[in-house]
């Protein structure tokens, strides 16, 4: 008989029931911080509506506002707030899914070249919208450059896939390499495309490329709900396999997992959150790093728990850049993306030289 089995109950241990404990209190945490961004986004801004109007509106109360009030909060700071949760909730995740996949903690939506295509793909729709494509962009009106991004995000997508697979099997190191090829591509493309950009042009592409959710509608909120709403939905089918995935791709198919339907799934769910993202708000780096890579140090590596978790804790900070953005330059708005940077690259910085050290023990 064992020693836990003779020991008595208040001090046997229960390592999974714990880590359970934990990841819930993590999740519990991320939405705690989640509402104090949201009421922090919707209650502060230029247009001066006082506040206890604005609660008052919050929770169902008729004729506290004006029309102008009401079109402010109605019409751009809610938007604007669910356009924060789906998007940094689409970014953290498809961080995780990566460093899963990669079996790297630095590892980024980036490197498979997602961002790349979405990004130069909407810069030519920039570019491009009073020349060449003129026609398409008097059809498509405000989705023009959302259906661009996505246009460019699948793109990159399958031209990975016809790199990266060969008699059936996925390669993750071709995945990569190839992912790098994409993005070096994609940066000379933007630069050929500025090269030849009006001034005016330049200015929407610096703005666009640093990141905003300046532009939230709700028609844009409509556009990329099924997108990202789908790549969380696989987070209960991917999880057990990505935790399988850290073992080494043998013993993942020794416990089961089918490693190439998993790999399959894990980038078209990337694919699907990140084009949205970069096609309704821009280039926002380090979300994807940096919430996965915190979370992980609270509450280990188990992935049915950092994955709900970076969903949730992802929409907090994203909405709360987003709430600095606009308060810390007011009346101007400041992109996004500087916030993001200037919080997530010491961060990034401070957990590659850990790793370092941790590797040259």
């Amino acid at each position: 008989m064992s020693l836990v089995a003779l020991a008595p109950p208040r001090l046997r241990r229960d390592p999974a029931g714990a880590r359970a404990a934990l990841g819930l209190a993590a999740i519990l945490v991320a939405a705690g911080l989640l509402a104090l961004a949201a009421a922090a986004a919707v209650l502060t801004g230029p247009s001066g509506i006082p506040m206890d109007r604005l609660l008052a509106a919050l929770v169902g109360a008729e004729g506290v506002l004006d029309r102008r009030e009401a079109l402010v909060l109605y019409e751009v700071r809610l938007p604007r707030l669910a356009l924060g949760v789906l998007v940094g909730a689409g970014l953290a995740v498809s961080g995780a899914m990566m460093q899963g996949l990669f079996r790297n903690p630095l590892a980024d939506p980036g490197l498979v070249g997602v961002s790349s295509g979405a990004a130069v793909a909407a810069i030519g729709a920039i570019v491009l919208a009073d020349g060449a494509l003129a026609p398409v962009a008097v059809l498509l009106g405000s989705h023009f450059l959302p259906a661009a991004a996505f246009a460019g995000a699948l793109a990159a997508t399958l031209l990975l896939y016809g790199l990266a697979t060969f008699g059936g099997r996925t390669s993750i190191a071709t995945l990569l390499l190839a992912g790098l090829g994409v993005a070096a591509v994609a940066n000379a493309l933007t630069g050929l495309m500025i090269f030849g950009a009006s001034d005016a042009e330049l200015r929407d592409i610096t703005f666009w490329s640093l990141g905003s959710l300046g532009g939230a509608t709700w028609s844009r909120v409509v556009a990329v709900l099924p997108f990202i709403a789908a790549a969380l939905a696989t987070i209960p089918f991917v999880a057990r396999g990505l935790d399988a995935l850290g073992l080494g791709e043998a013993e993942a198919m020794h416990l089961g997992i089918r490693v190439q339907l998993l790999k399959r799934v894990v980038v078209v769910a990337v694919a699907a959150a990140c084009g949205a993202a970069v096609a309704v708000a821009g280039s926002i780096a380090f979300v994807g790093i940096v919430v996965p890579h915190l979370l992980r140090l609270a509450i280990g590596p188990s992935n049915r728990l950092l994955l709900p978790a970076s969903a949730v804790l992802g929409a907090a900070l994203l909405v709360a850049a987003d709430a600095v953005s606009r308060v810390v330059v007011a009346p101007a708005e400041l992109p996004i993306g500087i916030v993001t940077a200037i919080v997530g690259a010491p961060v990034f910085l401070a957990l590659l030289v850990r790793r370092r050290a941790a590797l040259s023990l």
